[in-house]
C-alpha cells in the first residue's frame, strides 16, 4: 500500500510512529540525553493512543457505512420479502453486537406479529427464544421514537416490568419501522448476557437501517400483493376463458368501430366460421346473411346504449340453408360508463325449431299426455302385453273417388278429412298408431291407463262421424266422403318395433286385426261395436244387433252391434 492511497489519519499515525523510532534510537545512543526526549515519548505516546482510538471507531463507522450502503443493495435488488428479512436481521446483529434481533409488523388486523427473529449464530428463534419486551416495543409503536438502554435490569423506565425482570433482558435497543410517517412495525435487539452492549451510534445506524429496510419491506409486501393479485386475476382470467368458452351461446364483442375483437367457440360453431375468420373484421362482413335487418338494432345499440333482447330471425345461411337464430344485443360500457362497443349474443335454435316441428306433427298423431309420459332415455325395441280398445276408420268408396281427380287435390280433401278424424280421437287422449291411406288406426289404454278406454274410444267414433258429416256437407258434392268404423277390445302387444335407426311405437295382435275387418264391413257413416266392446259399453250406449259377420281370416263369424248413440244419463 502506498502512502497515497491511505487515509489522513493513517498517514498520521505513520508518521508519529517513525517520529517515536528515531527517539527509541536517540535513547539508544545517547542514554545521558534520555530525560530531554523523554516528555516528547510521553507526548507522542498519548497522541497515538488517541489516534489509534480514532482509527479504531473511523474502521467501526466505515464498517457500518458499508454494511448500510451492502444492505441498501441488497434489500434494493430483490422482492423476495424473506431474503429481504433475513439480510438485515443477520446484518443488524453483527454491527450491533445484540444477542438476538426481532424484526415484527402489523398485520391487517393492526396487531405486531414477529416476521423473523434471529441469533448471532444466524439462526432462526423459536418458542421460548421468541419472548421480549412488549412495553419497550409498546412504547416505540406509539411514541414512533427509538429507544436505547444499556441495562433494562437497572433502567428506572423498564426494571420494574415482569418481562424485564423474568427474562433477564439487558442491553436493548428498539426503533420503529415508518413507511409515510406511520409506524409500520418495530426492529427490536437485545443482549441478556452483556450490558452497555449497544451505544447512541449503534441507535442512529438501526435507524438508518430501519429507514431502509421499512421501504424495502414495504416495497417486498407490496410485490407480494401484486404477486398474488396477478395469480388471483391469471385463475380468474383462466376460469373466465374456460366459461366463455364452454358457453353455448355464442358470443362476440364489438368495439365503437364495429370491428370484432373476441368471439367464442358457440360463436365460431353457429357462424361456420374460424377466430382467424372473425376476429378483426366488421360485424357487417361476418353477420352479412342479417346485418340488413340487424342493422336499425345495433344502430339503437350504438347511439342511445339501449338493450335488444329476443330478437329472433331466420335468414338463409351460407352452407347451412335456413337457420334460426335469437340474438341479444348490448353496448359495452368502459370505466367512465361511456359506451366503447357492444356485445352480440347468438342463440342457435335451428334445431330446437326442427323438434319443435316433429313434436308438433307426433301431438297431431298422439295425445300431448301420451308423449309427456314417453321416456326418450328409456325407449327400447319390444313391447309389451296390455288390453287396449283398437279403432279404425277408413273414407268409404275412395278408390273410386280418386279416379281421375289431380293428385294435390286429392291429398287436400285427404287431408282435411283424416284432420278431422285425427282430432276426434286426440279429444278423447286416444293414440293415433298410423294413417294407411285412406284409413286411420288407433287405440285405447296405452301407454297410459285409461279405466273407461272402451267408452272414450266409442265417443271418438261418434265425433268421427259427426265431424265428418259436418265437413262433407260443407264441401261441393263431388267432394262429399264418409267414414266407416270399427272398435274391438282385447290383449296386444303395444311397442317399439323396428331398429334404432327407424322405430314406430306400434300395436300388434289379434285384436287389432279383428278391429279392421269389423271396419271392413261396416257401411258409410256406419259404426260397429264387437261383442267385447259392447260389453264394455252396454250401460251407456244405444246398439242395434247386427248379424254375425263372416271375417276374412276368422274360423267363426264375429258378433257386431252397429252404435247408434249414447244413452241419456
Amino acid at each position: 500500500m502506498t502512502e497515497e492511497t491511505l487515509s489522513p489519519l493513517q498517514q498520521r499515525l505513520l508518521y508519529l510512529r517513525s517520529q517515536l523510532a528515531q527517539i527509541r534510537h536517540t535513547i539508544r545512543q545517547s542514554p545521558q540525553d534520555a530525560l530531554t526526549v523523554l516528555p516528547d515519548l510521553e507526548h507522542l505516546e498519548r497522541s497515538l493512543e488517541k489516534l489509534e482510538t480514532q482509527i479504531s471507531q473511523f474502521e467501526r463507522e466505515r464498517e457500518r457505512v458499508f454494511a448500510l450502503a451492502d444492505v441498501s443493495r441488497v434489500v434494493n435488488s430483490t422482492l423476495e420479502l424473506d431474503e429481504v428479512l433475513r439480510i438485515v436481521m443477520d446484518t443488524i446483529i453483527h454491527l450491533t453486537g445484540a444477542e438476538r434481533a426481532f424484526l415484527m409488523l402489523k398485520d391487517a388486523q393492526g396487531q405486531l406479529r414477529t416476521e423473523i427473529a434471529r441469533n448471532w449464530d444466524q439462526e432462526s428463534l423459536s418458542g421460548d427464544d421468541l419472548t421480549v419486551s412488549h412495553t419497550v416495543i409498546n412504547r416505540v409503536v406509539s411514541t414512533g421514537q427509538p429507544i436505547l438502554t444499556t441495562n433494562a435490569q437497572e433502567d428506572p423506565r423498564f426494571k420494574s416490568q415482569n418481562s424485564v425482570v423474568f427474562h433477564n433482558l439487558r442491553a436493548i435497543l428498539c426503533v420503529p419501522l415508518k413507511v409515510k410517517g406511520k409506524v409500520t412495525g418495530v426492529i427490536y435487539a437485545d443482549n441478556r448476557i452483556r450490558s452497555g452492549v449497544f451505544s447512541a451510534e449503534d441507535r442512529e445506524v438501526l435507524m438508518a437501517f430501519a429507514n431502509q429496510a421499512a421501504v424495502a419491506l414495504e416495497n417486498a409486501r407490496l410485490f407480494a400483493s401484486v404477486r398474488r393479485t396477478l395469480a388471483e386475476v391469471t385463475e380468474l382470467k383462466n376460469l373466465l376463458d374456460n366459461v366463455f368458452a364452454s358457453i353455448a351461446s355464442g358470443v362476440i364483442t364489438a368495439d365503437s368501430n364495429d370491428k370484432i375483437n373476441l368471439c367464442n367457440q358457440a360463436a365460431e360453431r353457429i357462424l361456420g366460421r374460424s377466430s382467424q375468420e372473425i376476429i378483426g373484421r366488421p360485424l357487417s362482413d361476418v353477420l352479412e346473411p342479417l346485418y340488413t335487418v340487424l342493422n336499425p338494432h345495433l344502430e339503437r345499440v350504438k347511439n342511445r346504449a339501449q338493450t335488444v333482447v329476443g330478437l329472433e330471425v331466420a335468414p338463409e345461411w351460407p352452407g347451412r340453408g335456413r337457420v334460426f337464430l335469437n340474438l341479444n344485443l348490448a353496448p359495452l360500457r368502459g370505466p367512465n360508463g361511456r359506451p366503447q362497443g357492444m356485445t352480440v349474443v347468438l342463440d342457435d335454435l335451428t334445431e330446437k325449431r326442427r323438434l319443435e316441428a316433429m313434436r308438433s306433427l307426433f301431438e297431431r298423431m298422439v295425445s300431448p299426455r301420451v308423449i309427456d309420459q314417453l321416456d326418450p332415455d328409456a325407449l327400447q325395441t319390444g313391447g309389451k302385453r296390455a288390453t287396449v280398445t283398437v279403432l279404425f276408420a277408413d273414407i268409404r268408396g275412395f278408390t273410386r273417388f280418386s279416379e281421375g281427380m289431380d293428385p294435390e287435390a286429392l291429398v287436400s280433401i285427404l287431408n282435411r278429412y283424416l284432420a278431422a278424424a285425427a282430432e276426434a280421437i286426440l279429444e278423447e287422449e286416444g293414440t293415433i298408431d298410423k294413417f294407411m291411406g285412406d284409413a286411420i288406426m288407433a287405440w285405447f289404454n296405452a301407454p297410459i291407463p285409461q279405466p273407461d278406454h272402451t267408452f272414450r274410444a266409442v265417443k271418438a267414433a261418434l265425433r268421427i262421424r259427426k265431424r265428418i258429416q259436418a265437413l262433407s256437407a260443407a264441401l261441393p258434392p263431388q267432394f262429399r266422403l264418409h267414414f266407416g268404423v270399427g272398435i274391438h277390445v282385447g290383449e296386444a302387444v303395444l311397442g317399439l318395433i323396428g331398429t334404432e335407426k327407424r322405430l314406430e311405437y306400434t300395436a300388434i295382435g289379434d285384436s287389432v286385426n279383428t278391429a279392421k275387418r269389423i271396419q271392413e264391413n261396416a257401411a258409410a257413416d256406419q259404426i260397429l261395436l264387437s261383442a267385447p266392446a259392447y260389453q264394455a259399453v252396454a250401460d251407456k250406449v244405444r246398439v242395434r244387433h247386427m248379424p254375425p259377420l263372416k271375417a276374412k281370416g276368422k274360423s267363426q263369424p264375429l258378433a257386431v252391434y252397429e252404435l247408434l248413440g249414447l244413452k241419456k244419463p
